[in-house]
């Protein structure tokens, strides 16, 4: 029997972990040259050996033996089966049991996603997302969540058209100002619009945008302490304290400057930023909404509450390690999302466990929405 039994599951995130030449290989010869090389932190050389021993090991039937099953139990990163490799997640997903899985890149933005050149970042963009669709076509169940950034909005909207084409299912699009716009501009309606009438939802995810604690925080007169996963350019438990603040940030800018109002089909996940703020957020966006309103010609235009717009357009991956029995019961169940994280190790050993001890009391039908109704409701599957 699979990992998921005979519960239904659509997981809302997991990743893949690159190769060094995942995002080369699709890029344009214009730029393939001028990419700088993944960055994969302090171990350098050491990490590159390594992801290259891995991509031997497909090769090796009896390594490959080892790990091809009870996959959720094994090992994570570039060591997984099917962290790289399409085919290989394609059987992982049976052995796991999801019918569906939103796949996300891992490093790959390091390469191009912070560059001025705007030639070598849309190029960039493109090749990641020829990637992401071509690991993602070994399986229908895989749904290849293109990237893209919003700095220049006509070159974002024709990378959105071109990935839709290619087959990406959701666009991960950073938490942040696009350059020196806000995300409610009225310059980036025809992508809010392009995603609305495609059916197609943007995706904010923990990454490059969601670090924003100020480095002197860091400075306490002591050594900077290794993360959590015993690496060097990973999170720490101060950055911990503030991803939440930049989906926040978005979201509000979004409600506000009227981008749920003017396309109320446009769909979108936070995910991989935990969901225990979300009750209090939700109440803040109220609380300002009712404060300002009569100051302030832009919320007069709009015709909900703004925690309406959220209810009814977003969803969120909650931590595994957070109360999403208490979050169902304080806010209502449509808002959250399962997910998996695999093949990263944050997603623990047992997704389903951590996530099942916290859901005492909550009906069948909740459950159901959580695992995987919210998800396709989020995706306009049926």
């Amino acid at each position: 029997m699979s990992y998921a039994g005979n519960r239904q599951c659509y997981d809302a995130d997991s990743h893949i972990m690159e190769t060094l030449d995942w995002v080369s290989r699709f890029a344009d010869p214009g730029i393939r040259d001028r990419l700088p090389p993944l960055q994969l932190g302090k171990a350098g050389r050491a990490t590159e050996d390594f992801i290259n021993a891995q991509v031997a090991r497909v090769k090796d039937a009896v390594r490959t033996a080892e790990i091809d099953h009870d996959v959720v139990s094994g090992p994570k990163g570039w060591q997984a089966f099917g962290a790289f490799d399409g085919g290989e997640r394609r059987r992982a997903l049976d052995d796991l049991g999801f019918a569906k899985q939103l796949v996300f890149s891992t490093f790959s933005a390091t390469q191009y996603l912070s560059s001025d050149d705007m030639e070598l970042l849309y190029g960039g963009v493109r090749a990641h997302n020829r990637a992401m669709t071509e690991f993602c076509q070994a399986d229908p169940r895989l749904v290849a969540v293109g990237q893209v950034s919003l700095v220049d909005p006509e070159r974002a909207r024709i990378e959105i058209e071109e990935g839709i084409k290619m087959g990406c299912g959701a666009f991960w699009i950073p938490a942040s100002p696009a350059g020196e716009r806000s995300l409610g501009h009225g310059d980036l309606d025809p992508i809010w619009r392009l995603l609305a009438e495609r059916g197609v939802p943007f995706a904010f995810h923990v990454g490059p945008a969601t670090k924003v604690f100020p480095k002197a925080y860091f400075n306490n007169g002591k050594p900077v302490p290794k993360d959590r996963l015993g690496g060097g350019e990973n999170l720490r438990v101060k950055d911990f304290m503030t991803l939440s603040f930049p989906p926040q940030m978005a979201l509000a800018s979004m409600v506000f400057d009227g981008v749920f109002e003017r396309f109320p089909a446009l769909r979108g996940g936070v995910i991989e930023l935990g969901a225990g703020w979300v009750a209090e957020f939700l109440r803040q966006l109220d609380l300002g909404f009712r404060s300002f309103r009569k100051s302030d010609p832009q919320l007069q235009a709009l015709t909900l509450k703004p925690s309406e717009y959220i209810r009814r357009q977003v969803k969120f991956t909650p931590f595994h390690g957070e109360d999403v029995g208490r979050m169902i019961r304080e806010t209502g169940v449509e808002l959250y999302l399962f997910s998996s994280d695999y093949p990263h190790p944050e997603g623990t050993r047992d997704p389903i466990g951590h996530f099942e001890r916290t859901l005492d009391g909550i009906s069948a039908d909740m459950k159901e929405r959580f695992y995987w109704r919210n998800m396709a409701e989020m995706m306009r599957a049926a």
